[in-house]
């Protein structure tokens, strides 16, 4: 089976893909779920450590989690892509958190690679508060605005700057704030839906 074409990919195609996994075990289906997302988790895991060692240890361990947890994929909460890169991030947290037990502490640094700290808001409380719930949100990505669901990707899933992602876009800086704002309260409210 051949999912992957020389253009884009199509529209449900990674769901259809994990379905086969979670179904049949399908391993040329998988083949392509690893052959389109492990260069991407790669430059991921290259941001986030600074390491190719960890950033290959980080592509392994997710896309086995990907095989191993195919049937927990739901495509009715999100797109294949945001449930993947989300496995990725959980990884990344768990190789911190064993680097941490080796460790008696562990700096801000080994933390944000290049001392690519996120940027501070006004109210830093709830922008952490916001950030550890991101991944019970991740769902509802799926509901937002394309112009909201694509700056909340690329400063939440790639973790990149909000003048990195303002330089990318070619919007302006209070742009990006904006956004990431009005998604932020959408995705407040869904979770408020939720737990009522």
């Amino acid at each position: 089976m051949t999912i992957i074409t020389n253009s884009e990919p199509r529209t449900g195609q990674w769901e259809d893909a994990l379905t086969l996994v979670a179904l049949n075990q399908d391993k040329d289906a998988y083949a392509e779920l690893f052959k389109y997302f492990a260069p991407r988790l790669r430059a991921f895991g290259m941001k986030m450590f600074g390491n190719e060692q960890q950033a290959m240890e980080m592509v392994q361990d997710a896309m086995l989690n990907v095989w191993r947890k195919a049937q927990l994929f739901d495509a009715s909460r999100g797109c294949a892509s945001t449930w993947i890169f989300t496995i990725a991030r959980n990884v990344r947290f768990d190789m911190l958190r064993k680097k941490q037990s080796r460790k008696d502490d562990i700096s801000a640094d080994d933390l944000w690679f290049d001392g690519d700290y996120p940027e501070q808001e006004s109210n830093s409380s709830e922008h952490w508060d916001t950030m550890l719930m991101s991944e019970k949100l991740a769902p509802h990505f799926d509901a937002l605005p394309p112009a909201q669901r694509m700056v909340m990707q690329k400063v939440y899933l790639e973790e990149k700057s909000h003048q990195e992602v303002s330089d990318e876009l070619a919007i302006p800086l209070g742009t990006v704030k904006s956004r990431i704002r009005l998604a932020l309260d959408r995705l407040r409210e869904a979770l408020d839906d939720t737990r009522s």
